[in-house]
């Protein structure tokens, strides 16, 4: 079995206890805190039936690795998801929507991502392992949940993953501030990986070339650039207003 995480902040413990409780093993808590948001939640942690532990500012900081912890952290067993992306789009139904990250190391951008991900319906979120941030308690907190519920792959090659998405007919649409067309031009209905680099750096030279396509977001205010979960929602959105169209 694998070893336990730790979940902290109000949203990413709760997605667990909606979704999964009996994976749970404890839940700290900071007493003093006595507001509306806290006896909520520990109400639905009690109804859940999950064993909740008195502890104060420090402990909690110390397990969740972060002062973010909003006085809420927990122990919990890892969901078991797809063993790999093959795995995960033979079980797809429908034109799969993917989101790849090419350069996103910080953790916060990475949550940020998962979070947007999860909101418009993607199947996965693909990263490099050497250019790319892991899941950790930060990225759980910042996704909200969503790291729980998005499969993150994070693949050794990720110019190779790109062609095998392309053998299975997915079209790979990266993102560049000089494309010709506009994210708003291309028809993303169909089977779709949409390909972002990590802001100011964008994608790397490789992995712009393996993309099918490049589309680039309008821009019309002083600002060159958005950052790259902002760019992820506002592409996988349009994605998903094809779609529902």
């Amino acid at each position: 079995m694998s070893s336990p995480k730790v979940l902290f902040g109000f949203h990413a413990v709760g997605v667990r206890l909606k979704t999964a409780p009996q994976s749970i093993i404890e839940i700290f808590y900071e007493p003093t805190r006595r507001d509306a948001r806290m006896r909520q939640f520990l109400e639905r942690a009690t109804e859940a039936g999950a064993r909740l532990i008195e502890a104060d500012g420090l402990r909690l900081a110390k397990l969740a690795g972060s002062h973010g912890h909003q006085g809420v952290a927990a122990r919990v067993q890892p969901l078991a998801q797809a063993h790999s992306l093959d795995d995960l789009l033979d079980q797809v139904s429908g034109p799969p929507l993917l989101l790849v990250l090419d350069g996103v190391t910080d953790p916060h951008n990475l949550g940020a991502c998962l979070r947007v991900a999860d909101g418009a319906g993607a199947h996965a979120v693909i990263a490099p392992k050497d250019h790319a941030a892991g899941i950790n308690a930060t990225v759980a907190k910042v996704a909200s949940g969503a790291a729980e519920t998005v499969p993150y792959f994070m693949v050794t090659n990720l110019a190779r993953t790109l062609g095998e998405l392309k053998e299975r007919s997915i079209w790979c649409i990266g993102t560049s501030d000089d494309a010709p067309k506009s994210i708003y031009q291309v028809d993303l209905k169909g089977p779709v990986a949409l390909v972002l680099g990590a802001e100011g750096d964008g994608m790397r030279q490789l992995t712009r070339k393996t993309c099918d396509e490049l589309v680039n977001i309008p821009m019309r205010g002083a600002v060159e650039s958005l950052n790259v979960s902002v760019a992820s929602g506002v592409c996988l959105y349009e994605a998903l207003r094809q779609r529902l169209g």
